[in-house]
């Protein structure tokens, strides 16, 4: 048995590290997982002669847990301009009277056609326009 570390960015909660112990002890070869959401980090315990490294990292990538997480940041441009033809990344803010002391802030995100956060069980939202 080898023992092998691959860094999973996308893996951020725990219904993940659930997630990916189950979609990589499916695998033949695999004899043990440990999974940490906080360290972004999964150790698998594997047969060498059964299954690679590089077939590991595969089937994370194609479940899209080694993605980066798309995170927009916001700049110091002007909601109401563009940079590059595109519209600045901009969170609306809004405070109501019945909610006391919440505030709550929204932004719009364009589609790209897959979840942005890769949720066992979610699928690409629907815009409907």
């Amino acid at each position: 048995m080898k023992k092998f570390s691959v860094n999973v960015p996308a893996m951020f909660g725990d219904h993940h590290v659930i997630a990916v112990r189950a979609l990589l002890l499916k695998l033949p070869g695999v004899q043990d997982v440990y999974a940490s959401s906080s360290f972004h980090l999964a150790e698998v315990e594997y047969d060498p002669g059964q299954i690679t490294p590089a077939e590991i990292e595969s089937t994370l990538a194609e479940a899209g847990y080694l993605d980066e997480l798309p995170l927009p940041t916001e700049t110091s441009v002007p909601a109401n301009e563009k940079r590059n033809g595109q519209a600045a990344f901009f969170r609306h803010t809004a405070a109501y009277t019945q909610t006391g002391h919440t505030v709550s802030f929204a932004q719009k995100l364009p589609p790209t056609g897959r979840p942005l956060w890769p949720c066992p069980g979610m699928g690409v939202v629907e815009s409907e326009q």
